[in-house]
């Protein structure tokens, strides 16, 4: 007799599984290998930034209050005492109607409180000596960066679970961290099941596929930011799987498998699950694709069962593997960022469970605008490639028509075409 499996809506298989306690691990690696990790502590500015008053453009430092006449009918004249390239340090402070020739980011002299860009002023020269010609008047603090207006020594300037991209790679060398703090990678094993896989190059077979799960789930692992440790394909045995289930629990951090969740006389995970003495949080879900998808818990680690379909595997893996791996890794947003899309399609046939449309967004006539990224249905792989986002059709009594707004979920911001 077929187990009889009542679904639990999304939000709740998603509270169920984020209710565990997951803890991360960090290490220290060098400045030269931390880029696309994860900080694994808060980072501290170690000095203020700027570390000086200076210059934000090249032109000439000044005392505000005396081009406070200043005008085209009554230009004023200032004396230049010297000139400051970049790393130089004045000599003489400021006096009334004096100023010096700076370049930006240079430490500005005693006396001056506002900047002058070289191209709103006249140089001249009178006697051998250089003066400039204002004609207006120059604000208190004009094209000045005061010290400390970035960051003061000690701010919390990047916090933990910061993902490390170019602009976190300079602030992290403009603080003088050569060593950095970050997560460890969790190792998330992999098995595929199912007697009917066959190997990437292996020839095809009549009743045979080729197994694609293993690769597409290794790349999402991978992107999430975890190490994908492929273990293998399980045979339709359940003693077999359940051995090859637990002796692989002890060496990774988290276990995905997919296929083998289904209610038929081959789908055994279940069962492994059980004869295992793990605890399922939940083994089946109101959604399309990826309404079987399993999720238990053994020794304090995940289990991940996820459909044998590619596209019911892949949203079943964004939906409840991801977040997993992302509170690993100490991110504050662990889900998959959200926006709002116009429906470039009808998809009239009402359904009573929540869809996850395998989609592609561009912008056209300045609207946000979702496509299906190919044939909408749960065994389809094609259209796996073509895929940045996840459009969400709620369940219900209707069906959907082109030009509604529906949230979508944004899987890889670099596959939108913005221009």
């Amino acid at each position: 007799m077929l187990e009889k499996r009542t679904p639990l809506q999304i939000n709740q298989a998603i509270k169920k599984i984020m209710e565990h306690t997951i803890e991360g691990k960090t290490e220290v690696v060098s400045i030269t290998e931390c880029d696309q990790r994860y900080l694994g502590k808060d980072i501290l500015a170690t000095n203020d930034v700027p570390l000086f008053t200076r210059s934000a453009f090249d032109g000439y430092a000044l005392r505000s209050i005396d081009t406070a006449d200043a005008s085209s009918n009554q230009p004023i004249e200032l004396k230049v005492l010297e000139e400051l390239g970049a790393g130089m340090v004045a000599k003489k402070d400021l006096g009334p109607f004096e100023t010096t020739r700076i370049m930006t980011g240079t430490m500005v002299p005693t006396g001056c409180d506002a900047i002058i860009m070289l191209e709103a002023v006249k140089e001249v020269e009178k006697n051998g000596e250089k003066y400039i010609v204002i004609k207006r008047k120059v604000k208190e603090g004009d094209h000045i960066s005061y010290r400390g207006e970035e960051a003061k020594n000690g701010d919390v300037i990047l916090k933990k679970g910061t993902k490390i991209n170019p602009g976190v790679m300079a602030v992290l060398a403009t603080f003088g961290y050569s060593k950095v703090r970050v997560a460890v990678k969790p190792k998330i094993g992999i098995f595929v099941t199912g007697s009917e896989l066959l190997d990437v190059d292996e020839p095809i077979q009549n009743g045979k596929i080729r197994n694609s799960n293993s690769f597409m789930i290794a790349s999402q692992v991978r992107r999430a930011g975890g190490e994908s440790i492929y273990l293998g394909k399980l045979p339709d045995v359940l003693d077999a799987c359940t051995n090859a289930v637990d002796a692989a629990i002890k060496d990774v951090d988290m276990l995905i498998t997919t296929g083998g969740v289904s209610v038929g006389d081959y789908d055994l995970m279940p069962e492994v699950y059980k004869a295992l003495n793990g605890e399922v949080l939940f083994n089946k879900v109101a959604m399309r694709p990826g309404s079987v998808t399993t999720v238990a818990i053994l020794n304090g680690k995940f289990l991940f069962g996820l459909s044998g379909n590619p596209s019911a595997s892949y949203v079943g893996f964004e939906l409840f593997t991801r977040p997993v791996i992302k509170k690993m890794l100490f991110c504050e947003n662990t889900h998959l960022r959200a926006s709002v899309a116009q429906l470039n399609v009808d998809f009239p046939k009402a359904n009573p469970l929540t869809r996850f449309v395998r989609s592609k967004l561009y912008f056209e006539n300045g609207k946000l605008l979702v496509d299906p990224a190919g044939l909408d249905k749960s065994n389809v792989v094609m259209s796996l490639a073509h895929t940045d986002s996840l459009a969400v059709l709620p369940g219900g009594k209707r069906g959907f028509q082109k030009g509604d707004q529906v949230q979508v979920l944004l899987l890889d911001d670099e596959g939108i075409t913005f221009f």
